[in-house]
């Protein structure tokens, strides 16, 4: 109906793509949710960096990858609920905090099991900002 978009006030007017802020929430979506994949493969091109700078054996450079994968596939779920109860922006907004916390965290480990634990806190991240992501856009 024409005459309800009329009624509604300048923050309730949908985003559209042609207006700068339509393209800086297209581009954020966008960079988020293609963060959160990308993150799930890349680790594997710096395994044997990872594995000789942290003395860590094949069973922990095992877990670094699926300590990721795991909890991004456990919680991905929770994280499309927490945006439709809370709300998708402020969801998205606290992952990738999240995920960037988690980030600086996996570059400060000392040890297998610090970047492990890292590792599992950047999937949580994800699980939140990528159902968010998804259906902002």
């Amino acid at each position: 109906m024409p005459h309800e978009s009329a009624a509604r006030s300048p923050a309730q007017q949908p985003l559209t793509y042609t207006s700068a802020a339509g393209r800086w929430t297209l581009l954020a979506t966008v960079l988020g949710s293609a963060l959160a994949g990308i993150d799930a493969t890349v680790v594997n091109v710096a395994l044997p960096a990872i594995g000789a700078d942290l003395d860590a054996d094949f069973t922990a450079l095992q877990w670094t990858v699926s300590a990721y994968a795991l909890t991004l596939a456990s919680f991905i779920l929770l994280g499309g609920t927490l945006g439709d109860r809370f709300g998708r922006r402020r969801v998205f907004l606290i992952g990738v905090g999240w995920f960037a916390v988690a980030s600086g965290l996996c570059g400060l480990a000392v040890n297998a099991e610090m970047l492990i634990g890292a590792r599992a806190l950047q999937g949580v991240g994800a699980a939140l900002l990528t159902p968010g992501s998804l259906s902002i856009l």
